[in-house]
């Protein structure tokens, strides 16, 4: 029988807002819109069945699904394996302070250079691997119905390792504060089954 994996972005954060670079380090918290967004996920999705919510270690995911953990008492765990991007010396920074240098770092990955990473940050060959601990993980757990709560750039890397995709096709897969991707997961291949879908964030526009 195929698991179905939920994998969601985390609320809207001032930082986001601000145009901030947040990645590992900038540990911030939702805002009042990402929790009018958290609010609005749980309104569309409290009666789905999940039966295990995962998040990352940082607290904007953990507030993002607070609500399932609260109200509907879900078994969770924070792993390493779902945390963002490390993106080394532009955290804490606006995009727009490093415009060149991410584009170029954006044209690497795109032409297949996945060891190229920003000043001590992270490279996508290796957030690939703890990646994939984190599909193993989900996989040897009994849960059928999952809710992943995750971040943004590492939401796009790790829906080619689910998929089997190159990671150059990262930018392939748009993301927004509390957008939906599910899938279907199975011993031989996984199915995309729904992609960045907002449809419950309707009554917010």
């Amino acid at each position: 029988m195929a698991k179905e994996l939920y994998i969601i972005r985390h609320g809207q954060t001032d930082f986001n807002l601000q145009g901030i670079v947040q990645g590992q380090g900038m540990d911030t918290d939702l805002n009042e819109l990402g929790r009018k967004q958290a609010d609005a996920f749980f309104k569309a999705y409290r009666n789905e069945g999940f039966d295990f919510v995962y998040t990352s270690r940082l607290k904007r995911t953990h507030q993002t699904v607070a609500p399932f953990i609260d109200n509907l008492n879900l078994p969770t765990k924070a792993m390493y394996a779902f945390d963002e991007f490390n993106w080394g010396i532009f955290e804490g920074t606006k995009f727009g302070q490093f415009n060149a240098e991410y584009r170029a770092l954006i044209a690497a990955w795109v032409s297949g250079d996945y060891a190229a990473a920003p000043l001590l940050g992270d490279a996508p060959q290796n957030v690939a691997i703890r990646q994939q601990r984190g599909i193993d993980h989900i996989m040897h757990n009994p849960a059928q119905k999952i809710l992943l709560c995750m971040h943004g750039r590492a939401m796009r890397l790790f829906l080619c390792v689910l998929l089997g995709r190159p990671f150059s096709e990262m930018e392939h897969f748009e993301h927004d504060n509390l957008s939906l991707y599910k899938l279907a997961l199975h011993p031989r291949g996984n199915t995309l089954l729904l992609r960045n879908d907002r449809s419950h964030l309707q009554l917010l526009a």
